[in-house]
């Protein structure tokens, strides 16, 4: 269970930081659908490392960034209508 636990951890680091940096050098804007899911994955990820490690702070802090994340997903959707 502590192996997939820190690999969990590890995933959710990388893809929070994926996010970041394909925004930082224009690869994608900071209001793409693939922003807000790199970001709200690698969240709940990071959220499961964290409460399981009793870093409740960091816990808070990716819950929060989730529901931003989240937030921004349902505004991309809602706006685009999955029309292609």
């Amino acid at each position: 269970m502590k192996l997939l636990i820190d690999i969990l951890g590890w995933i959710g680091s990388l893809s929070v930081l994926l996010a970041y940096a394909l925004s930082h050098y224009n690869k994608i804007t900071n209001k793409s659908f693939l922003y807000f899911f790199l970001n709200a994955v690698g969240s709940l990820f990071l959220i499961i490392n964290t409460y399981y490690y009793f870093a409740y702070p960091s816990t808070f802090l990716n819950l929060i960034w989730m529901l931003i994340a989240i937030h921004g997903v349902y505004i991309y959707l809602k706006t685009k209508n999955f029309r292609k």
